[in-house]
């Protein structure tokens, strides 16, 4: 038996791959083991390779795993692009229809030919080819059917019992069909038993628009793109049931500038995008800065420059989301490791975003937005409200022809804040250089006071946990610093570092601009190298390390950017390899 193993489905988009990772991670989740997907997907609707990996566990993962136990293909593109991931005793389950066959260099794994498309048209309809691939992977598992049962009754209920019915048998021939071929062949591929706990399923983008919903979102404005689409799905189902809306834009430059007005309005407003789109936004930003309007942006990742790789992973906006926006403003940028984070983050940046009255843009990568990830019940009790210097009351009765003092200069830099309507509340919002009121001001004196007064708001900046810090040994041989999906990878690696004899400390960045220096430093200091992982081709992160931390001999990069995540041996091999060529043994 077995604590964890990894199982891959892959072939052609449109052919149902998506569901049938969904249907077997689903069941095995309610079964309480610990789950990581990651989808590789082709950037069109239809045709080109796709694939779906999950990683199964018994105690919690992180991180897609090195190696591949069960690959299921429904193609031969399918075992030529993934089967060098299959370890020793792998298993390839294939459609018998394409008369399957693996490389000669391959000798290591076993294949099986399954007559998914066969099963399934006897049943009624080739279509369930992707049942009978379930069905044949839980043989394999040892895991009973009948656990499918009710995940095959949440899809295909509303088409009756019969569908559901056919569904069932046409997992239950796949199994037996296999177990047929396999006897007691793969005991080795037996599960040890799941906690039976329960827990969520979800991807990043699907906790970012809960918590948006969490912290009191009603609006949001945005334009379809990948990998940011999923949060505007799940809102346009959901906000209306509290209250708000959802519109979609002609451009990302209207979804922003409509999210700033709902929040001049008072209404809790957020947009979402990619890396194109938050271009397109830059100007708007600014203009939130300078009127010093609140306003929460979701930059999912991806690959770039231009269309770049859509649908691959990357952490190339590090840059963009601190320096992008022309000219000088307060700006809070975040960056989640995990969907929990992703979850409760968001409700702090709608928080975070009133008390400072600027722009709080949230960092995910493709990774984290569309990877599916085991959750723990989320702590609703967590959510809090705070609106920073709104005024919710009667304000005082101005002298004649006075407007109110919106931009009013405050020690803390941040100024009383009213919504539109308010009696004695009057006051010009513009996008050039303004006075107190509000009103347009060319004056040296009032530029300095206004600039000075916008840019101290952040400097005392209050959030919870900057860094996520894995261990906390005063001094290290390795101190490893990431941001976003990074998390689970590096503490992978760290493990493997260890039963090295390798001390190794981790910091994980949760809170990028304005940077945690203080929190950071005392871990810097104490480590003889550090190790920055990203999925860049410059080494951004580190390159905000440098400009913060005066570290610049101790710091070295692990970069990848070919479009994939990174794996646990790719950080571990990189960082030992430095490790040993810095004299070390």
């Amino acid at each position: 038996m077995v604590q964890q193993l990894s199982w891959k489905v892959g072939g052609q988009q449109g052919e149902g791959i998506e569901s049938t990772g969904e249907i077997f991670s689903t069941a095995l989740n309610r079964l309480g083991y610990y789950l990581y997907g990651y989808r590789h997907f082709s950037s069109r609707i239809k045709g080109g390779h796709t694939n779906n990996k999950i990683r199964v566990s018994t105690t919690q993962v992180r991180s897609v795993s090195d190696d591949l136990d069960i690959l299921v293909a429904f193609d031969q593109e399918t075992i030529d692009v993934n089967v060098h991931e299959l370890r020793v005793g792998g298993v390839v389950i294939a459609d018998a229809k394409f008369n399957p066959s693996l490389p000669e260099t391959c000798t290591t794994a076993t294949l099986y030919a399954v007559p998914f498309t066969e099963i399934a048209t006897e049943l009624g309809t080739s279509l369930m080819k992707n049942m009978v691939a379930v069905g044949a992977s839980s043989a394999v598992l040892h895991i009973d059917t009948e656990v499918f049962e009710e995940v095959v009754l949440e899809i295909f209920g509303k088409k009756g019992q019969k569908v559901v019915q056919k569904n069932m048998e046409a997992i239950k021939k796949g199994a037996d069909y296999i177990r047929e071929q396999l006897g007691e062949q793969l005991e080795t591929m037996k599960l040890d038993p799941a906690d039976g706990k329960k827990r969520m399923f979800m991807i990043g983008n699907d906790a970012i628009a809960l918590g948006a919903l969490a912290g009191g979102a009603r609006f949001m404005p945005a334009y379809p793109i990948t990998p940011a689409s999923e949060i505007m799905e799940y809102l346009i189902k959901k906000l209306p049931q509290f209250g708000g809306t959802v519109i979609q834009t002609e451009d990302e430059i209207a979804a922003c500038t409509m999210a700033i007005g709902a929040n001049y309005a008072g209404v809790r407003a957020l947009t979402a995008s990619a890396g194109p789109g938050l271009s397109l936004m830059m100007e708007s930003i600014g203009l939130a800065g300078i009127t010093e309007q609140p306003v929460v942006i979701i930059d999912t990742q991806r690959g770039g420059p231009s269309t770049g790789l859509p649908t691959k992973q990357e952490q190339s906006d590090l840059m963009a989301m601190i320096y992008g926006t022309h000219g000088e403003i307060p700006k809070i940028v975040m960056a989640p490791s995990t969907v929990e984070e992703a979850f409760y983050d968001t409700i702090e940046a709608f928080n975070l975003a009133e008390e400072y009255q600027c722009p709080v843009i949230m960092l995910t990568d493709l990774q984290l937005s569309l990877g599916k990830q085991s959750v723990e019940p989320l702590d609703y009790n967590r959510v809090e409200i705070r609106r920073g210097k709104l005024q919710q009351g009667e304000l005082e009765e101005l002298e004649e022809k006075q407007y109110y003092k919106r931009y009013r200069v405050t020690e803390d830099g941040v100024s009383p804040r009213v919504i539109p309507g308010m009696k004695h509340g009057i006051h010009h919002v513009t996008g050039v250089e303004h006075d107190e009121t509000g009103k347009p001001s060319e004056s040296p004196v009032n530029r300095d006071d206004q600039m000075n007064k916008r840019l101290r708001k952040t400097k005392g900046i209050r959030f919870n946990t900057p860094i996520h810090v894995h261990s906390h040994k005063k001094e290290s041989d390795i101190l490893f610093v990431g941001f976003n999906s990074t998390r689970g990878v590096i503490e992978e690696a760290m493990e493997r570092l260890e039963q090295d004899g390798i001390k190794v400390n981790h910091a994980h960045i949760r809170l990028i601009h304005p940077f945690p220096a203080d929190e950071l430093l005392p871990y810097v200091q104490g480590a003889k190298k550090v190790v920055v992982v990203e999925n860049n081709a410059t080494g951004q992160l580190a390159n905000i390390l440098k400009m913060n931390i005066a570290s610049h001999d101790k710091i070295q990069s692990v970069l990848k950017y070919d479009g994939n995540p990174f794996l646990p041996q790719e950080v571990y091999a990189k960082s030992k390899e430095m490790f040993v060529l810095n004299g070390n043994v």
